[in-house]
C-alpha cells in the first residue's frame, strides 16, 4: 500500500504536511473503502504504540496519523450512516414560557 510508505517516510522526516495527509487518506479510501481505512487505523495504532514505548522522538506525529485517520472516518463514514434526531417533544404548561425556556 502506497499509503503505509508516504506515512513511513512522513515518520523519517519527523513531518508531515496537512496536504499530504489528506491526501493519503483519499488514496486509501479510494483504493478499499472503509475497511482499508479501518486496517490503516488498527496498523498506525500499533505502529504509535510501539514508537512511544520505545521513546521514539517521532512517536507524536505517529499518533498525529492515527487522530487523522480517525476524524477521516468518522467525518466521512459515521456521520453519513447517523439517522437524524426526532425532534424534541414539547412539555405542556400551565402558562406560556418565553421560547427559549421551553422544553
Amino acid at each position: 500500500m502506497r499509503v503505509l510508505d508516504t506515512i513511513a517516510d512522513s515518520l523519517k522526516k519527523g513531518q508531515a504536511h496537512p496536504t499530504t495527509v489528506m491526501n493519503a487518506l483519499i488514496e486509501a479510501d479510494n483504493q478499499g473503502g472503509k475497511n482499508a481505512l479501518r486496517d490503516l487505523e488498527e496498523h498506525l495504532l500499533r505502529s504509535a504504540r510501539a514508537l512511544k514505548e520505545r521513546q521514539h522522538p517521532h512517536a507524536e506525529l505517529a499518533h498525529a496519523w492515527l487522530h487523522a485517520t480517525r476524524m477521516y472516518l468518522i467525518n466521512y463514514y459515521v456521520l453519513e450512516t447517523e439517522t437524524p434526531a426526532a425532534a424534541p417533544v414539547r412539555k405542556r404548561t400551565l402558562f406560556p414560557l418565553p421560547r427559549r425556556l421551553v422544553i
